[in-house]
């Protein structure tokens, strides 16, 4: 991992590369105003090169804030943060088209997908796109074979149409924030009519794909007050967002829908449908539906390699540690980088000493292979300096705890243990790692290595430890 002062020193080269004209004019006006004194063209000359020599360490200082994934108490919340429960997260993904009147709202099953082109310049540097959050340049076009079920006329709706189920293979577009709902396998399509012999037009719905997929989070507060957890409950949803279409959309507070601030016809109709689920609860749907290494796109994106990590001697002496964050909100941004698109994000930070957890604010690029598993976890791995004051977000670390990349262990008799799914262990290994200032910059923890043979012992207890404590639950 870059340090901060590494990025600054090059950002600081770059700026003065690009600015060397002002030193040049500086030098060059105070030689003349030396032999001349006064408030001629010596002094406006010397005046616009220290002018173009003070942008020098601004833009650096600048790039570099934009570059390192650094968090610092400039970025924390005031006020307590947000008040979000723990578990919340807050998508707010690109519009999606909103077909016809005639077409119908339903599931779609994803059965295979293959990412086709993503096909960015090649420059890591940041590219703003005024007022267009899904350029093409940026948004993976992936092929999807998909199952799109049956749509059943229903009481809380006025859709009358009903159609079998049926599968089509196309090419979509797909925001890149939105890549998690392929993973889980579930998307909301919309199926505009055909015409006699014709084969129908299917339009993925992704911001309400990423909320069936259980990306976002969804409650509902009834007319009464009373909350209900409606994440991954994807037949309630299904009625919901075709009541929601209806009305010509509902505006959710955060990740709730209160009831009592809809008009009173959709309230009513959300209402008789949560007195109907309340009566006969629904079960939450699975994180990924069966068959995921057909979607799997996480080896096609660009983003970090996940890795046990690197190991600073001076952030290990000094008693750094690593800290364990979740992400509350994302929002996209006409900003991109080659490796992810520039979001702006909300995390809520665990300090490892134990004191209270703090909401930061801060725009980041995000990689997009992490994206693609936002389904499934939403934590950050982040390296803590020594004082507490910053934090940085290692996302080689984050990719290997969310799954995105595999984790194993070879142990000194040369046994393979996959670790894959099991974050709560993954996570005790890269601590017992960084707390002895060990570097393993791989996926693979390889004890017969002879650097790592004086862990081996501990890494086995642990594994032993969170085996145990899996077969208990």
């Amino acid at each position: 991992m870059r340090s901060r002062t590494g990025v600054f020193i090059g950002n600081l080269l770059f700026a003065a590369l690009c600015c060397c004209t002002g030193p040049l004019f500086l030098a060059v006006g105070y030689s003349a105003w030396a032999d001349d004194p006064g408030w001629g063209w010596p002094a406006a000359v010397a005046a616009a090169g220290a002018a173009i020599t003070l942008t020098i360490p601004v833009a650096a200082i600048k790039s570099t804030r934009a570059e390192f994934p650094g968090i610092t108490r400039r970025d924390r919340l005031k006020g307590g943060g947000f008040p979000y429960p723990d578990d919340t997260f807050v998508l707010l993904a690109p519009r999606s088209g909103q077909g016809s009147p005639r077409a119908r709202l339903t599931r779609a099953d994803v059965l295979e997908a293959a990412l086709l082109r993503y096909n960015p310049d090649g420059e890591s540097t940041f590219t703003t796109h005024v007022g267009n959050y899904t350029p093409d340049e940026f948004t993976p076009l992936v092929r999807l074979s998909l199952r799109v079920r049956a749509t059943e006329e229903t009481e809380e709706t006025e859709e009358t149409d009903t159609a079998a189920e049926f599968e089509v293979t196309g090419e979509w577009r797909v925001p890149s924030v939105c890549l998690s709902a392929i993973t889980a396998g579930r998307l909301v399509v919309l199926v505009e009519p055909a015409a006699p012999g014709e084969p129908p037009v299917v339009v993925p719905d992704w911001p309400r794909s990423a909320l069936l997929a259980g990306t976002r989070t969804s409650r509902l507060i009834d007319l009464e007050g009373r909350p209900a957890e409606v994440t991954r409950r994807v037949d309630r949803q299904l009625r919901q967002m075709r009541i929601s279409r209806e009305a010509g959309g509902v505006v959710m507070t955060g990740d709730t829908i209160d009831l009592r601030r809809l008009d009173p016809y959709t309230a009513a109709r959300y209402a008789a449908l949560a007195d109907r689920y309340r009566a006969h609860p629904e079960e939450q749907a699975p994180v990924s539906e069966p068959g995921e290494e057909r979607r799997r796109l996480a080896d096609q994106m660009p983003g970090e390699e996940g890795e046990f990590g690197w190991v600073g001697r001076r952030w290990s002496r000094r008693g750094g540690v690593l800290v364990r964050a979740r992400f509350l909100e994302m929002r996209g941004t006409t900003t991109f980088q080659d490796h992810g698109p520039v979001l702006d994000t909300v995390l809520r930070v665990r300090p490892a000493d134990g004191t209270p957890s703090f909401d930061a604010a801060r725009r980041l690029t995000v990689p997009m292979n992490y994206l693609t598993a936002l389904h499934r976890t939403k934590e950050v791995v982040l390296l803590a300096a020594p004082n507490g004051r910053s934090h940085v977000v290692d996302w080689a670390r984050t990719n290997l705890l969310a799954g995105v990349t595999e984790a194993r262990v070879i142990t000194p008799d040369g046994r393979e243990l996959p670790v894959a799914g099991r974050p709560e262990l993954v996570w005790a290994l890269m601590n017992l790692l960084a707390s002895r200032g060990l570097s393993v910059t791989s996926p693979v923890l390889d004890l017969r290595k002879r650097r790592l043979r004086a862990v081996a012992g501990e890494v086995t207890r642990v594994l032993g430890e969170h085996t145990d404590a899996r077969t208990c639950a």
